[in-house]
């Protein structure tokens, strides 16, 4: 067997050649994303990338919870280059198109509940939430919609109105939206009612069935709750199974659709092919997007035929559902059904485990937790107080990239790990090492 190539790391970073590269996009690119650290990539594979002067790394992103399948996966490859021979683009807003009819039975099939579903197909996850906004309005009537502090579900208008987790992300857009109501998200560690989970009597949804919709909001006036199963962006916060059961009894109560963004769950990430099937939930919105093609832009709404019952005109993409993405996405979710969501499984328990230990030996891990290979790591300056640790936090992954190891943040002083589906208990042991070393330091 191969010995594995990485990390490896033979240049200061960034390397002369990533440097130029940087100077020219300051120049020409826009400023409005972020950047973690000055990673310029030449190619990557499996679960190595590699950057414009040769450095190796291992992949703990995934392209941010993309490539589940791992770097330009060779099934995958070959099934892209096979459909770009035959037929790259003809607009599923106008035409039909064989593999957005098999992929939208697959996804019918795949998404949680045993009805028939219809699909929407999009683009990226923003365009999948803002087409479920649109939906759920659509088909209730009902003009208000809940979600939560710490959410993240896009950029868009419609998506950044559902969203609060950075300042930055809303600053200077305002107005957004119309009613749209944020409320507390189940996020134990931090709760927002002071109380812990054995003794809180799910405050933070019963606060919504008690307060908020007897003083402020008709429930009759509400459309969707847009809920992430597992937060992402907002720290990879997993709330206890009781809230979602919670929230659920209260959508069936009144009428409400319960609306799961699965775009950075879904695909496998959490060990099951939805996160949603963690908690023994039947959505009546999904929304689907990174994992589902392999790094190929495509995201989907998938909803009851009941629900998805808007007029033809109501809503299209000129790119949504791209020949080449679809079959893309075909080979992904077969290649996710025979074994790699059993290894998100597998691998991320033990990943789990050994991160708990970790936080016994090191007071600034205040928390670990997660689903599969959905996993975060929560720094603070002090345990007792639970003081958010950002500069700590982000110190740690400017050391892991040093060091060759590719790390994200998450929430205000979180640290996740979403490494590729494919990975194996050694490419773990790497990372779980450089990792403490980066805490000793």
């Amino acid at each position: 067997m191969a010995l594995k190539n990485y990390p490896s790391i033979h240049t200061k970073l960034p390397g002369p050649n990533a440097a130029q590269y940087l100077e020219r996009e300051k120049k020409y690119v826009s400023p409005s994303s972020t950047k973690g650290y000055p990673l310029v990539v030449k190619s990557a594979k499996g679960m190595a990338v590699t950057d414009v002067d040769d450095n190796v790394f291992l992949d703990f992103t995934a392209g941010v919870a993309v490539c589940n399948t791992g770097h330009s996966h060779d099934e995958v490859i070959s099934s892209i280059s096979n459909q770009a021979d035959t037929l790259i683009h003809m607009s599923g807003a106008d035409f039909y198109n064989p593999l957005h009819i098999q992929l939208a039975e697959k996804l019918s099939a795949i998404c949680p509940g045993s009805h028939t579903k219809k699909v929407f197909f999009g683009n990226s996850g923003a365009e999948s939430v803002e087409a479920a906004f649109k939906l759920a309005r659509y088909h209730t009537k009902r003009p208000v919609v809940i979600a939560f502090y710490n959410a993240f579900h896009g950029r868009t208008m419609g998506a950044l109105s559902l969203t609060a987790s950075k300042l930055n992300q809303r600053k200077h857009f305002l107005p957004l939206i119309p009613e749209v109501i944020h409320i507390p998200y189940a996020y134990c560690y931090r709760c927002y009612y002071g109380l812990a989970p054995d003794n809180c009597n799910m405050a933070c949804v019963t606060w919504v069935r008690e307060e908020l919709f007897k003083t402020k909001v008709p429930p009759e006036d509400v459309a969707a709750i847009f809920v992430e199963i597992v937060q992402g962006e907002g720290g990879y916060i997993v709330p206890p199974k009781e809230f979602h059961r919670a929230l659920y009894q209260l959508t069936r109560d009144y009428g409400i659709l319960y609306v799961a963004d699965e775009v950075q769950s879904g695909m496998g990430r959490t060990g099951k092919m939805f996160a949603s099937e963690h908690f023994d939930i039947i959505p009546d919105i999904i929304t689907v997007a990174k994992g589902i093609a392999s790094g190929l832009p495509l995201s989907a709404t998938v909803a009851s035929e009941k629900i998805m019952d808007w007029q033809p005109g109501s809503h299209a993409s000129t790119f949504g559902g791209n020949p080449v993405s679809c079959q893309a996405a075909l080979t992904t979710i077969r290649l996710l059904e025979e074994g790699l969501i059993d290894n998100a499984a597998k691998q991320g328990a033990y990943m789990i485990s050994e991160l708990k230990k970790l936080e016994l030996t090191y007071p600034i891990i205040g928390d670990v937790r997660g689903l599969g290979l959905m996993l975060a790591v929560e720094i603070v300056k002090d345990r007792e107080t639970k003081a958010y640790a950002l500069e700590e936090r982000d110190s740690i992954i400017q050391k892991a990239f040093s060091k060759g190891l590719l790390l994200l943040g998450c929430g205000r002083s979180a640290i996740r790990f979403c490494p590729p589906l494919i990975l194996t208990k050694n490419d773990a042991d790497i990372a779980l090492s450089i990792f403490e070393e980066c805490l000793k330091e």
